[in-house]
C-alpha cells in the first residue's frame, strides 16, 4: 500500500473540480486585493472640500443632527443609545467613514441610513462639524 496520494488517484472530474474551485479562489483574492488596494489609494486622494450648504440648509441640518440624531445619541451629542458624537470621541476617524456611517446606517444596530434626508455633502459637512464640536441651534 503507498503512503500518502498524488493527483494521479483522484478521479479526473474530481480533479477538475478542485482545479476550478482553486483557480476560482485565487482569481476571487486577487480581485479583493486589487479593490482594497484602489481604496485605499482613493483614500490618499486629495479631494476638494464639498462646497458649504446654504444658511439656510445649515440651520435644517444643525436641527436635524440635534433632534433627530439625538434623540439616539443624546440631545448635547454626548451618548445615549448610541454613542457620543463628541470630537474627543470621534478623534482619529476620517470624516469619509462617518459620512457613511450617516449615509448608509449600521447594519445590526440602531443607526438608520439617512440617505432619503441628506446629500453625501451635506453628510461630509454634518462629519467634519462633528469632528471640530457641532454648533448648538
Amino acid at each position: 500500500m503507498k503512503a500518502g496520494w498524488n493527483t494521479r488517484d483522484i478521479p479526473l472530474a474530481d480533479r477538475a473540480g478542485r482545479a476550478q474551485t482553486t483557480q476560482g479562489f485565487a482569481v476571487k483574492t486577487a480581485g479583493l486585493i486589487l479593490f482594497l488596494g484602489a481604496a485605499l489609494a482613493w483614500a490618499d486622494t486629495p479631494r476638494e472640500q464639498a462646497p458649504a450648504p446654504s444658511p439656510e440648509r445649515v440651520r435644517e441640518l444643525v436641527h436635524m443632527v440635534r433632534q433627530e440624531c439625538g434623540s439616539c445619541h443624546g440631545m448635547t451629542l454626548q451618548g445615549g443609545l448610541g454613542p457620543a458624537l463628541t470630537p474627543e470621541v470621534l478623534r482619529g476617524r476620517p470624516a469619509e467613514s462617518l459620512v457613511v456611517t450617516i449615509i448608509h446606517g449600521r447594519d445590526g444596530t440602531p443607526m438608520p441610513p439617512w440617505v432619503r434626508f441628506l446629500n453625501e455633502a451635506e453628510a461630509l459637512w454634518v462629519s467634519e462639524h462633528l469632528l471640530t464640536g457641532f454648533p448648538a441651534e
